[in-house]
């Protein structure tokens, strides 16, 4: 080096690769602290007061290197960075002139479709951007030499534009072909289908590119990579670092959301308030709020993204907890419950009346309901049991010891197709065979010890206006004993005064809040709630933590394993052949038609598509029966009492048969289009089998599945347990994906996965000592959490109403 001019030059360039490569300390060899004391003598003042930089953290070393680049601009500026930042951009501090409050059009160049297009995301602040967490981060970090580049493989590099040119690549599609190089050789790169990019590249200048390197012409070539420019940039946002790739339903290019949130993040990062107590943080381990978001977005390494995830998810975590150990302990204080006089020998009459015997996991889950029954404090219990274990009839004997002892009972579902299914199982149970006559939605059974009828109703969101509000003034009357139906029963207009136990299918998205606002329709109701879907008990204690916990863990005698096998298209026909042998042994069969998407009218056509097929091209000779969403419930009854009776040999249906029917002559399920279902919902469909004498088959017949579908298939293929398989489907839905928690009525979570089970535990715990110390969150200590919690409570008051 022949001058300080020409060192400080090499200095400026090796910070500008730093800048490139995250600070990573790789640009020189041995590192830039071995530069720096070979030239120190030279480079003096422009050091400022580094001592090593080795010792300094990424974030850190960002910092120095500003200031020493402004110095080396002959710019005099007085940039300290802090230990722990709270901002994300480490280059001059930015006025802010935004509030998280303001609206996303106040943003830079975030207007017409983008805008569109982020509150169709459910966003409308500055400040909800901060929480569109990353999916996943694409490693871009490490640089590599052109000359080391190998097809198939993700790179960055660092090089110089020798060219950049538009290339026609079919009619009316232009798109730009770059040539790259830096000391070690050149390679190409092309963006499809984005002819502007030629006029972004111009020659001369380097630019930091990262992406996949695939081949043409027996050359390596960047296919459509992400790139900036090296110069003019305070810091890289798409290459050169751990880059974010944001969830988007809505076609947003990530370059764009990149921009927006990080715009966001310079302008509002500092204004996040810190809800914990610094004791608590300190105590369980927990980084700030603010470093947590930086790092959730845009992390020095995946150990800082680690932990920036488990304080967001400890957040959410908490604020679920607070909510279900509040509503738990409000519900026990706020007052008495019904007492009901449980009258044992009618529901041993009623139990001897069916044609199968309770296991004891069934008795003792029974006993555990009208012990809490005959209570003043009212129950709050969670059934569960494996397909095919028995829950139903368990519910209808606690609503038959309620109806008995003198109050009406509601059992909520979902969906008005389960809420049909519950009303013929209902009937069917208390009438001892057959069900509700056809195209009746108010059915009479006699109990001789009661003394007259019990009465079974059926409201339904759908009903003529007319056929609603008779029934509600049935209700009102006290007419009717149990009403089954759908969120309609939770809704103004439906009063009723002698409610003493709500049972709530939790098969999808009822929760807290919804089972809370079903609960005020009486006087403090006892409420049941049956997981028609196993969960593991971990999981089962936090979403249900306000609810006591009984399983049903055993399955009726004599039950054989259900044989399930994976078979792909290429034998779609032997499985045909199956079916056929099974039906000529004197079987029945069900066929489950593909989940095109989620819409009754779709599935409904699909299936009286396949239905025809099947009844014309592959079982002629057979009766079929059809059965879906959108047929009327009288016709629904028919088909299912037709299939029951052994009028129909094969079922073809859409989903709807997931729960609610009971054919022991059935031995084979046949899912068409496995793939597209999820593990708990083909463990549903198999367990319609395998409930007679006979051995029983599941048959998952896919058309293309992908590595990970083929994982899934392998799965249930090998396990038959529900809580097994439940376990397996926590452990398989990995990074980025969500915790399913409308399945609990609760909010959206945005950083916590389903397979966190020791943040949950550690959530449980500091949310039972938080309410401990103080009850209603107003104390100062707890003042911002309380504020966080109150906002959160108004949200699930919103989602429930």
């Amino acid at each position: 080096m022949g001058s300080n001019a020409s060192k400080s030059g090499v200095l400026a360039d090796i910070l500008k690769r730093e800048r490139a490569t995250g600070f990573q300390d790789r640009t020189v060899i041995g590192g830039l602290d071995r530069f720096v004391q070979r030239w120190s003598d030279e480079l003096g003042p422009l050091l400022g007061d580094l001592t090593s930089y080795s010792k300094l953290t990424p974030r850190q070393r960002e910092g120095w290197a500003a200031s020493a680049l402004d110095r080396l601009s002959g710019q005099s500026v007085s940039h300290v960075e802090s230990a722990e930042p709270t901002r994300i951009a480490a280059g001059r501090p930015k006025r802010r002139l935004l509030s998280k409050e303001d609206s996303l059009d106040r943003l830079p160049r975030v207007g017409g479709q983008t805008l569109t297009k982020l509150k169709r995301m459910g966003l409308e602040r500055v400040g909800d951007l901060l929480y569109l967490f990353p999916n996943r981060h694409n490693d871009f970090a490490k640089i590599t030499k052109i000359s080391q580049l190998r097809p198939g493989e993700q790179y960055t590099i660092v090089a110089t534009v020798w060219e950049a040119s538009q290339t026609g690549t079919g009619p009316r599609r232009r798109s730009t072909q770059a040539v790259l190089g830096d000391d070690t050789g050149n390679v190409r790169a092309i963006w499809f289908n984005q002819a502007w990019i030629a006029r972004a590249l111009r020659t001369g200048t380097e630019v930091v590119v990262s992406g996949k390197v695939g081949v043409f012409r027996g050359q390596p070539v960047f296919q459509s990579p992400e790139y900036e420019p090296l110069e003019g940039q305070e810091e890289l946002l798409h290459t050169g670092r751990l880059v974010p790739v944001y969830p988007s339903t809505e076609r947003l290019a990530q370059r764009t959301l990149r921009r927006t949130v990080k715009r966001a993040l310079d302008a509002c990062l500092d204004q996040v308030v810190e809800l914990l107590p610094d004791e608590m943080r300190r105590r369980i381990g927990l980084t700030s709020l603010q470093e947590a978001i930086a790092q959730a977005h845009y992390p020095d390494s995946m150990q800082t993204w680690n932990a920036a995830r488990r304080r967001l998810a400890f957040n959410e975590l908490l604020l679920m907890q607070l909510a279900i150990l509040r509503r738990k302990s409000a519900w026990q204080e706020e007052g008495r419950g019904p007492v009901i006089e449980i009258d044992r020998s009618t529901i041993r009459r009623f139990l001897e009346s069916l044609d199968f015997e309770l296991t004891g996991a069934q008795v003792r889950s029974l006993d555990e309901i009208l012990e809490d029954l005959s209570r003043d404090a009212p129950m709050g219990r969670l059934l569960q049991g494996d397909v095919g274990s028995g829950k139903t009839v368990v519910g209808v004997a606690a609503q038959l010891a309620a109806v008995i002892g003198g109050f009406q009972t509601a059992l909520m579902v979902p969906t008005e197709i389960l809420a049909e299914q519950h009303f013929i199982n209902v009937t069917g149970l208390l009438a001892g065979s057959g069900g509700a006559p056809e195209g009746e939605l108010v059915v009479k059974y006699e109990v001789p010890s009661l003394g007259r009828p019990v009465t079974v109703g059926l409201l339904l969101g759908s009903l003529s206006k007319r056929a609603k509000e008779e029934m509600h003034e049935r209700i009102a009357a006290g007419e009717i004993d149990i009403v089954i139906g759908t969120h309609a029963l939770i809704q103004a207009g439906v009063d009723m005064p002698r409610l003493g136990l709500v049972v709530v299918d939790e098969q999808h998205r009822f929760g807290v809040m919804q089972r809370g606002a079903l609960r005020d329709k009486g006087e403090r109701p006892h409420l049941l709630a049956m997981s028609a879907t196993p969960i593991p008990r971990s999981l089962a204690l936090t979403l249900y933590g306000d609810l006591d916990i009984s399983v049903i863990d055993q399955l009726p005698a004599g039950r054989l394993p259900i044989r399930t096998r994976w078979v792909e298209v290429s034998r779609r026909e032997a499985a045909y052949e199956f079916v056929r042998r099974e039906v000529a042994a004197g079987r029945q069969a069900f066929v489950v038609c593909p989940l095109v998407e989620e819409s009754e009218a779709i599935q409904s056509r699909a299936a009286v598509e396949e239905h025809d097929r099947l009844s014309t091209a592959v079982f002629p000779d057979l009766s079929l029966g059809l059965l879906h969403g959108r047929m009327a419930l009288g016709e629904k009854e028919r088909v299912m009492e037709m299939f029951k009776g052994g009028e129909i040999d094969v079922l073809v249906s859409t989903p709807v048969v997931e729960v609610g029917i009971d054919v022991p002559n059935a031995t084979v399920m046949l899912i068409d289009g496995a793939e597209r279902f999820g593990l708990a919902q083909l463990h549903q469909f198999r367990g319609r089998v395998g409930r007679g004498a006979h051995q029983s088959y599941c048959l998952l017949l896919t058309d293309a599945a992908g590595d990970d579908a083929r994982e899934r298939l392998k799965i249930v293929e090998r396990v038959g347990d529900g809580f097994r398989l439940a376990e397996e489907d926590l452990r398989l839905r990995g990074p980025g994906d969500r915790m399913g928690t409308r399945q609990s009525g609760l909010p959206d979570l945005r950083a916590a996965r389903p397979t966190d089970q020791d943040i949950l535990r550690l959530a449980r715990r500091e949310a039972a000592r938080v309410l401990d110390a103080d009850p209603g969150l107003d104390g100062e200590e707890y003042r911002l959490l309380g504020e966080a919690f109150r906002a959160y409570a108004a949200d699930l008051t919103d989602e429930a109403s």
